[in-house]
């Protein structure tokens, strides 16, 4: 067969992603802030784009300007075109600052149906009314850790070079206050000497407020006690021995620490009355005040009203007179060519923000749909619901869906959602019925683990059967994996850290000296002061 070069003319078809095509895509998938920020830069490298005058004067654009569109044109047109230690602090939390993390489900909305109220406008109503002036315009800044830092040290670190060292020092501090680089690190970085960076670490440690400038938890605390005097060798012996602490294990501790009961009980309050993150009053910046993408709320008809936020939604305009002046006074080809392209640019940019929003208002509209129950009763109603599902519903891509729902938010009347938290999994039932979500399936469990009794902790394997008997099927494995993303401890740590009951201490007590375990008796003594404390 003989080899020859010829030409063929062959039909077909392929997609190509144009420029176009990808800022839409880009812009799609930004979250508020950052679509607010591109805008805002394509009004500065585009002149024939401008805010829209109608646009609220607190929106992320500011107020309009006062001139017209076409005020200063003669000006533009003559002068021409130019281009140009933590996690131990977090689970010793409960032990020292009694702080849980909870989520309880908003009020009860009224049985309404599935369908969807769609409207553009301005969110108003009692329940979600904007004024003019957010909370926001009240925010003032506080003194900031570093200042407050360098105020106290300034005569400890005299010179040019003491100050130097002392910005080191504080730029190594995290927002609670501790001391994340390691003291060699930083004495390397200062050309010290080791018994040079702890004579300067020594001097901040007297530093307010107490506890600043800690390596770890236990550091943090003994510094604590010693400003008061508290720290003699039992106190010391528990801070030494947090972990324990952390597990509940009072019969450990009392050997360890050499007390009873009683000592160690009061020692354990002692050490609650310290503070774990001693700069959180400093290190707390303004929180970014966002606007939710998507307003939910009950319509008078008993359906879901729809709406995009005006307050968050960007506004922009072309200004076709501005760009017919300059083709008709310009003289030159270079700038008619120029102000068509940027004509096409800004026609671009417009049509992708309003396909951005309608694409949004789309798959927030079939999320309220297919969640409805969500609304109406909590998190014990929500669907299992896929990316797919949505995107066939709609009648678009799934990929356009994942970037829909990312980064943007949902005001409902149960709260403040990222509409990507609706899309979950679904976990079969018994029965051929309907199947689960896994967030619906992880809020059963935390309910069977707080409802437990302390005479009687569940283990994995009753939760299970628990779940079996109210028509979900799940796997044991399953069960320990949604228990420690909510963060709740193994039966064993549970024991522990279950209270003694009102009026049930004889009764623990006498099953204690049958088994002949003084010890766990004496566990239930101490978390009893500890809880009346």
């Amino acid at each position: 067969m003989a080899l020859a070069a010829k030409l063929v003319m062959r039909q077909g078809q392929s997609m190509v992603l144009t420029p176009q095509l990808l800022q839409a895509i880009k812009l799609l998938q930004l979250p508020t802030l950052e679509l607010s920020a591109f805008i805002k830069d394509e009004i500065e490298r585009n002149p024939l784009l401008e805010m829209d005058a109608g646009a609220p004067p607190d929106s992320e654009f500011g107020a309009p300007a006062e001139s017209g569109p076409s005020e200063g044109l003669e000006d533009w047109a003559s002068e021409g075109l130019e281009t140009d230690p933590a996690a131990l602090a977090a689970n010793l939390g409960t032990e020292i600052a009694n702080a849980f993390d909870s989520h309880a489900p908003g009020p009860a909305t009224p049985e309404v149906d599935s369908g969807a109220s769609l409207s553009m406008g301005t969110w108003n109503g009692a329940s979600g009314e904007v004024g003019a002036e957010g909370f926001e315009t009240n925010l003032v800044a506080n003194d900031t850790l570093a200042d407050h830092l360098r105020r106290q040290a300034a005569p400890e670190f005299p010179g040019a070079r003491g100050q130097i060292i002392l910005s080191v020092f504080i730029d190594a501090l995290d927002e609670a206050g501790y001391l994340v680089e390691p003291l060699e690190t930083l004495a390397n970085r200062l050309g010290l000497a080791m018994n040079e960076a702890e004579a300067c670490l020594k001097k901040l440690h007297g530093l307010e407020p107490t506890g600043v400038f800690a390596r770890t938890l236990a550091e943090c605390l003994a510094l604590q006690l010693i400003e008061r005097d508290r720290y003699d060798p039992a106190m010391r012996a528990l801070v030494e021995n947090l972990p324990m602490l952390a597990k509940r294990d009072y019969s450990g501790l009392r050997r360890v620490c050499g007390v009873d009961a009683e000592d160690l009980s009061d020692m354990v309050k002692e050490l609650r009355r310290l503070d774990p993150k001693p700069a959180r009053s400093f290190g707390a910046a303004p929180a970014d005040v966002t606007a939710p993408d998507v307003l939910i709320a009950a319509a008078s008809d008993n359906s879901w009203r729809i709406e995009l936020n005006a307050e968050a939604l960007p506004r922009v305009l072309v200004n076709e007179t501005y760009a017919a002046r300059i083709k008709r006074r310009s003289k030159r080809e270079e700038d008619r060519i120029f102000v068509t392209t940027q004509l096409q640019s800004a026609h671009w940019l417009v049509k992708s923000v309003e396909q951005r929003a309608r694409t949004i208002l789309s798959v927030a509209t079939e999320i309220v749909r297919r969640q409805d129950a969500f609304f109406a009763d909590g998190v014990s109603g929500l669907r299992p619901m896929t990316l797919k599902a949505v995107a066939d519903a709609i009648g678009v891509h799934e990929s356009t869906v994942s970037r829909a729902a990312s980064n943007k938010t949902m005001l409902t009347p149960r709260g403040l959602f990222e509409m990507k938290y609706f899309f979950t999994n679904a976990i079969a039932a018994t029965d051929f019925g309907e199947a689960h979500s896994a967030a619906s399936v992880r809020h059963r469990i935390k309910q069977i683990v707080d409802s437990e009794s302390p005479r009687d902790i569940l283990s994995d394997d009753v939760i299970v059967q628990r779940l079996s008997e109210a028509g979900v099927v799940v796997a044991r494995r399953t069960v320990a994996k949604y228990r420690e993303s909510l963060r709740i401890p193994s039966s064993v740590e549970r024991r522990r850290q279950k209270m003694t009951p009102p009026g049930g201490s004889d009764a623990l007590e006498r099953r204690h000296f049958s088994m002949g375990s003084l010890g766990a008796r004496e566990d239930d003594a101490i978390d009893s002061r500890l809880e009346r404390s």
